[in-house]
């Protein structure tokens, strides 16, 4: 993992930045619905799984784009090189749920078969950070898979410097033949903007319509 610090100096979103970190402090949510019916397919037919190609596929996207991964460390503000997936897991048995993470790689049968496995291992234990070590550059991904939701917003305080992305996921449904997956998007308005969510929900798209290709 590296950091690197931005000059704030030379950072053409330094104006943006303060105003929405400090001045305006604000944090927004958008959701949408992500047409999963070709992805869905092909993980059938190779033997994937949902939740695992949905945290790849933010992994991939989140990874393209400095806004995402970009946030204040010991108050200087700078951008990771690399985020990793944080999800949650349920545990139908305690009701509750653990915080698990493992590492991006652009391979996805290999993600897939470490992130089962990082399941398999610390999915039921009781404890919300089963994990041994959590490292800091991490985006947040959860899943709601019991209700298909139109609207979702996470109540965080937009003056608390959290500025890294947040995901959840709700259930799956059926509309015109299609299979629609509901996915709500939490970021900080310093960082990121409504065109910037934008694009990251047109280029998920279009790794869910050429899953194809990446899923193997």
């Amino acid at each position: 993992m590296s950091f690197q610090q931005i000059d704030l100096d030379t950072w053409p979103r330094r104006e943006w930045f303060g105003h929405y970190l400090y001045s305006v402090p604000c944090s927004y949510s958008m959701t949408a619905n992500l047409d999963v019916t070709q992805l869905r397919a092909v993980l059938r037919a190779r033997g994937g799984k949902l939740y695992p190609a949905t945290a790849h596929m933010l992994g991939t996207v989140v990874n393209r784009h400095a806004e995402f991964r970009t946030t204040t460390q010991n108050g200087i503000v700078g951008t990771y090189d690399v985020l990793h997936p944080t999800y949650t897991v349920f545990d139908t048995e305690r009701e509750s749920f653990s915080c698990l993470w493992t590492p991006y790689t652009p391979d996805f049968a290999a993600f897939q078969a470490h992130m089962l496995d990082d399941c398999a291992k610390w999915g039921k234990t009781g404890r919300m950070f089963p994990q041994e070590e959590q490292p800091e550059n991490m985006f947040n991904l959860s899943s709601i898979p019991w209700t298909n939701f139109t609207g979702f917003q996470l109540n965080l305080d937009p003056g608390s410097g959290y500025l890294l992305p947040i995901f959840t996921t709700g259930k799956c449904c059926e509309a015109q033949g299609k299979q629609l997956l509901p996915i709500a998007v939490q970021v900080h308005h310093a960082v990121c903007d409504g065109y910037h969510v934008s694009r990251l929900l047109e280029e998920l798209q279009q790794l869910a319509d050429t899953a194809e290709e990446w899923v193997k």
